[in-house]
C-alpha cells in the first residue's frame, strides 16, 4: 500500500486489545493499520497474573455480566491457542473464622461452574487437605479447600500471535512507531507517525481511529489528538514476584488475605512460583511502574500466612509491575474498580469517528474486539461477520487437549531435541515449531547457543517473524528465558541482535 492509502481503521496500541481489534477487523475485510510506540505487549499486557479466568472475586462486586462473559471465553480461547493457553486447577484453602464463610465460597463456585457454559473443564470439588497432596506445602491450619478450574496464559505471546495473524491477513503492523498527531481533515484522520528506531516520519490517512493504548488512553487523547481535560481511566498498579519453586504440585493456590484482597501462587516456567498481585492507585508515567518495598513485603507476608516455608526476599528471582487502565467508575478502593470494558465513539455530523477503548482484561479481549467491530461497523459501514470464535491463532491449529501429542510429533521429527526443549518450543510456537526448526538434523544445525536452550535459529525466527529487535524482546516477552540466562549471556544476545538489526537497516 502507498503512503496515500486511506485505511478503513487505524489502531493505536499494540497490547492485547489493539492487536485483537486489528486482527478481527482485517479478518472481516477492512483495511487496517496498527502502530505501537514500543514492542508488542511492552506494557500492561505482559504484566498480568497470566490467567484466563472468570474472575471469581468479581462476583463479590456483582460483576455478573463480566464474569459470565469471561467464563464463556475460557474454553473458546483455549481452543484458539492451546499452545499458549491451558487449563489449570486452583486450590482455595479455607478455615473456620476465615475471611469468607464456606457457604459463600460454595455459592460463588456453584455460579462459577454453571453460568459460563463449561464443557471441557472439570467442575469444583472439595478437598481434605490432611490427605490431598495440595495440603503438603501449607500450614496445618488449612484442613479443607475447594478446587476449581480456570486457565493459564502466556500473555505476551497471546498479544504477538494476534499481531502476527493480523499481519498475515493483510494488516499493516508497525511496532516501535509513535503516533505524533492525529487530526480530522476532510472527513478522514490525518495521522503523523515517527519511527522510534530511525526517527523517520510518516503520514497516513484513515476513515476511523481506534485508541487502544491502555493506561495511555487519556494521554493519547490529550497529546496526539488534542483533547483537553480528559479523565476516563483509573490507573491501578499490580506487582508480582517470582521466587524459586515453593511446591511441586501442578495446581495453583488462591489465597484470601485478612484485608479482603486475594493473591495467587502459581507454578511458573517449571522451576519457579509466581505470586501476585497487588492493587493500588498509580500516579505518573505507566512506563515507570516498578514494584516498591511495601508491595514486596505485602506479597511475602500474605503468602507466608499460608505456606509452611515462609516466602522471603532472598528467594525472589524476578519482579514485574504493570499499570491496569480500569474505567473510572468512582469505586473507593482500587481492588473494587470495575474490570469491565467500556467502548465510546466520538465524531458526529460527518466528522471522522474515534473509538476509545477503556478498561478490559486478557480473558475478554476477543469479546471486546467483537464489540469494537460492532461500533466500527455502525460508524463506517459493516463488513464481514463474527469469525474469531472458531479460529486458531498461529501455531494453535491442534486439538485443545493435544499438547502432549504435538510434543511427541516434534520429537519424532527432530529426535536430537531434549524433551524439555521440545516442550518449550511447542508451548511457544505450537505447530510452527517445525517451521522454526526447518531442516535441522542435529543440534549443531541450530547455530550459536546463547544460553539455556536458546539457539540462533530461534532468535532469527523471532527477528524475522515476530518483530523482535532487542534482547529483552526475546528474553522477557517472546520467551521467559531471561530467568535462565546469565547477565553475560544476555549481553551477548543483545550484541547479536544489534548486529542483525544493523545488517537489516
Amino acid at each position: 500500500m502507498s503512503e496515500q492509502t486511506i485505511f478503513d481503521v487505524f489502531v493505536i496500541g499494540g497490547g492485547i486489545n489493539g492487536c485483537g481489534i486489528a486482527r478481527d477487523a482485517v479478518g472481516r475485510g477492512y483495511s487496517v493499520a496498527l502502530a505501537e510506540m514500543k514492542d508488542f505487549a511492552s506494557g500492561t499486557s505482559s504484566g498480568s497474573t497470566k490467567l484466563i479466568h472468570g474472575g471469581l472475586r468479581y462476583l463479590e462486586y456483582y460483576e455478573f455480566r463480566l464474569v459470565r462473559e469471561a467464563l464463556m471465553e475460557r474454553e473458546i480461547l483455549w481452543a484458539m491457542a492451546p499452545h499458549v493457553i491451558w487449563p489449570m486447577r486452583f486450590v482455595l484453602p479455607f478455615h473456620k473464622g476465615g475471611m469468607r464463610p464456606a457457604w459463600l465460597i460454595r455459592l460463588g463456585l456453584f455460579l462459577y461452574d454453571h453460568i459460563g457454559g463449561r464443557k471441557l473443564l472439570p467442575p469444583t470439588r472439595t478437598l481434605d487437605m490432611t490427605r490431598d497432596p495440595a495440603g503438603l506445602p501449607l500450614k496445618r491450619l488449612f484442613t479443607k479447600a475447594f478446587e476449581y478450574s480456570d486457565g493459564w496464559v502466556n500473555d505476551a505471546r497471546l498479544v504477538v500471535l494476534n499481531a502476527r495473524d493480523a499481519a498475515d491477513r493483510g494488516a499493516r503492523v508497525m511496532p516501535r512507531t509513535r503516533v505524533v498527531s492525529a487530526r480530522r481533515n476532510d472527513g478522514h484522520w490525518a495521522i503523523e507517525t515517527e519511527n522510534m528506531v530511525t526517527g523517520a516520519r510518516g503520514a497516513l490517512r484513515a476513515r476511523m481511529l481506534v485508541n487502544a493504548t491502555g493506561p495511555w488512553v487519556d494521554r493519547v487523547l490529550a497529546d496526539a489528538i488534542g483533547k483537553n481535560d480528559v479523565h476516563n481511566v483509573r490507573l491501578v498498579q499490580g506487582s508480582h514476584i517470582v521466587v524459586n519453586k515453593k511446591f511441586d504440585d501442578p495446581r495453583a493456590y488462591f489465597f484470601q488475605n485478612p484485608d479482603g484482597r486475594i493473591i495467587f501462587a502459581i507454578p511458573y516456567e517449571n522451576d519457579f512460583t509466581l505470586i501476585g498481585t497487588t492493587d493500588h492507585d498509580f500516579i505518573g508515567d505507566p512506563a515507570g511502574a516498578r514494584i516498591n518495598d511495601a508491595e514486596i513485603d505485602y506479597l511475602c507476608k500474605a503468602a507466608s500466612e499460608y505456606f509452611t516455608d515462609p516466602v522471603t526476599r532472598d528467594e525472589i528471582v524476578w519482579t514485574y509491575s504493570a499499570v491496569r487502565p480500569l474505567f473510572d467508575d468512582g469505586a473507593s478502593k482500587a481492588q473494587e474498580a470495575t474490570r469491565d470494558y467500556v467502548l465510546r465513539v466520538e465524531g458526529q455530523n460527518g466528522q471522522a469517528p474515534l473509538l476509545n477503548v477503556f478498561g478490559g482484561k486478557l480473558t475478554t479481549y476477543r469479546r471486546l474486539s467483537e464489540s469494537a467491530l460492532e461500533k466500527i461497523g455502525e460508524a463506517i459501514g459493516a463488513k464481514g461477520r463474527k469469525w474469531t470464535a472458531g479460529s486458531s491463532l498461529p501455531g494453535g491449529d491442534f486439538p485443545a487437549a493435544g499438547y502432549d501429542a504435538e510434543v511427541a510429533s516434534l520429537k519424532a521429527r527432530y529426535p536430537f531435541l531434549a524433551n524439555s526443549h521440545a516442550r518449550r518450543l511447542v508451548r511457544l510456537y505450537g505447530t510452527r515449531a517445525a517451521r522454526l526448526l526447518g531442516k535441522a538434523a542435529k543440534e549443531a544445525d541450530l547455530g550459536r547457543r546463547f544460553g539455556a536452550d536458546l539457539y540462533e535459529t530461534e532468535v532469527n525466527w523471532l527477528i524475522e517473524q515476530e518483530w523482535a529487535r532487542r534482547a529483552e524482546d526475546v528474553l522477557w516477552r517472546r520467551t521467559k528465558l531471561g530467568l535462565k540466562l546469565s547477565p553475560a549471556e544476555a549481553a551477548e544476545l543483545e550484541e547479536y541482535m544489534q548486529g542483525a538489526a544493523n545488517a537489516a537497516a
